[in-house]
């Protein structure tokens, strides 16, 4: 396992970001989609996801997500490459803009070293992070 952490400020109070992380046709990613939601239980989702790799491929993979508004939310992939893989998103509100530490465990998949891993899961953050923030600074 390799740990990653990272951090940023989201240019948008924490109502927005919720608000908008709940509006399934504005919160759209490019690397990750939910295809399927396999099951709801209170705060949590288990889903197929589509989630794309550096190459350009995208795998299919089991995904568990707790949300826990408006502090943050968990993930973890349950099948896949990446299986065991775990992440939380933290958020904490700076009046018109919010920040967000992402840190968690991340699985070093068959041919990979941990180097590649993380720059990987860094990588993939800074993308995801700013498709948000640009949708963000539209989103009302």
């Amino acid at each position: 396992m390799v740990h990653v952490k990272d951090d940023g400020i989201f240019d948008a109070p924490i109502d927005r970001i919720w608000k908008y992380m709940n509006d399934e046709q504005a919160h759209q990613h490019g690397s990750f989609r939910v295809t399927k939601v396999l099951e709801e239980k209170g705060n949590a989702i288990v889903a197929e996801a589509k989630l794309g790799n550096p190459d350009g491929t995208f795998n299919v993979e089991k995904v568990r997500m707790v949300m826990n508004p408006p502090k943050g939310y968990d993930f973890e992939y349950l099948s896949g490459p990446m299986k065991g893989t775990k992440h939380s998103h933290t958020y904490t509100p700076m009046g018109h803009q919010t920040k967000v530490v992402v840190e968690g465990e991340f699985t070093v998949p068959p041919g990979m070293t941990e180097n590649a891993v993380r720059k990987n899961a860094l990588d993939y953050f800074a993308m995801v992070f700013e498709e948000d923030n640009s949708a963000l600074k539209k989103y009302k």
